[in-house]
């Protein structure tokens, strides 16, 4: 992997610390290199705000507090939380706990300190996540984990030893493109192919089959059953257009300005909709801070075709994303301290002003949004909407 130098640069500060976003969101010098069929037949599209006007906050009421990066996390239909603090703190473990309404939360699995604990998902009482060892320079292990309701804790693929054999975004294409020959630039914002690195941080569990957000890989990848690791889907790049401001900001060449760069993708979370597509949240390699404009972004994926479509784009840190039966798309904006609504055809709305807002779940009814996720006191609430 490449320096970091862009993202670490020019993000907001005090965010983008060790272990609080995807790996590879601010990677690779941060200008990136870096039984489906069956269920959807059961969703029906509801009435209201899916068709017409978009959806209205109504009110929020912490469900859990106290907590310590709760990045992502799942709801059951009981309301019964499955949680994971991965912790950037080398003295703090990471762990999954398990939070029942009115109860204190109850330990699931503890990992080591500096262990990322990412892509939470239920289903039937398993809980299903991944762990990342490393730093932002290299991965050393990224696997997919399960828990059983009986407490046992195994390993349902090796995502890194997938990588490795296949890197699909090596298809890809990262930092400046198309620039003259004479125009030399750095190793870190020369074009490359998507290299080597795994950070499964978000995570959709169903009947038989688990499809992981890869947010090292660049890729939307399906675990069978048995373990067996596909590729869905590769996120194309996200790009923006080199201005003399950000040439003069890194010493860059004259010659990089109006020239095209590429970002790494960052799948950070995915979900199903009501159209058995699955939604794919991505917050690019690359600064959040509005310096370069919000590249955060919502995919479509068909998980029979890999088809992907874009449906929408201009998004403050996109890092979890939650669709309604009735089909609207509700999305976390990190850097943007907000909760935005996508309609179907990819209007973007504001939803309501949370405070570094991370996880983002739908259940009975209810929005579920993990908040103040970097501060010292971050807390999951519920919200009603109409």
């Amino acid at each position: 992997m490449r320096l970091r130098t862009l993202g670490i640069v020019a993000a907001t500060a005090g965010l983008l610390v060790a272990g609080s976003i995807p790996a590879s969101a601010h990677g690779q010098g941060d200008w990136g290199r870096h039984g489906i069929g069956t269920m959807s037949k059961h969703w029906h599209a509801g009435h209201g705000h899916g068709h017409g006007k978009p959806p209205v906050l109504k009110s929020t009421t912490t469900v859990a507090e106290h907590l310590i990066s709760p990045l992502t996390f799942d709801v059951d239909p009981w309301g019964r939380l499955v949680v994971g603090q991965s912790s950037p703190a080398p003295d703090v473990p990471s762990l999954l706990l398990s939070i029942k309404p009115g109860q204190a939360p109850r330990t699931l699995v503890e990992e080591p300190p500096g262990t990322g604990l990412d892509a939470v998902s239920s289903l039937f009482g398993y809980a299903t996540f991944a762990t990342r060892a490393g730093d932002e320079e290299s991965v050393s292990s990224s696997l997919l984990m399960r828990r059983s309701p009986n407490g046992t804790v195994t390993q349902v693929a090796d995502l890194l030893a997938f990588e490795q054999a296949n890197n699909p975004d090596a298809v890809n294409s990262y930092g400046f493109q198309g620039l003259a020959p004479d125009c030399v630039v750095p190793p870190f914002v020369a074009p490359a192919p998507g290299g080597v690195d795994s950070h499964g941080y978000g995570s959709l569990m169903l009947p038989g089959i688990t499809y992981v957000a890869d947010a090292g890989g660049n890729d939307v990848l399906s675990v069978d059953r048995r373990g067996t690791v596909r590729t869905v889907a590769v996120l194309p790049p996200s790009s923006f257009t080199a201005t003399a401001e950000l040439a003069g900001a890194f010493g860059l060449p004259d010659c990089v300005v109006g020239a095209t760069v590429n970002l790494e993708p960052v799948p950070t979370d995915v979900e199903l909709g009501p159209d058995g597509w699955l939604y794919v949240s991505s917050l690019p390699g690359g600064p959040e801070d509005g310096s370069l404009g919000n590249l955060g972004s919502v995919y479509k994926v068909n998980p029979r075709t890999g088809a992907v479509r874009l449906l929408a784009t201009g998004l403050a840190g996109a890092t979890g994303v939650a669709v309604s039966p009735n089909g609207t798309v509700f999305v976390a904006e990190l850097f943007g301290n907000q909760v935005s609504t996508i309609s179907r055809n990819g209007t973007v709305t504001p939803l309501g002003a949370f405070t570094q807002p991370a996880g983002i779940e739908w259940e009975n009814g209810r929005l579920y949004i993990s908040t103040n996720v970097f501060g010292p006191d971050a807390s999951i609430v519920a919200a009603k909407v109409h």
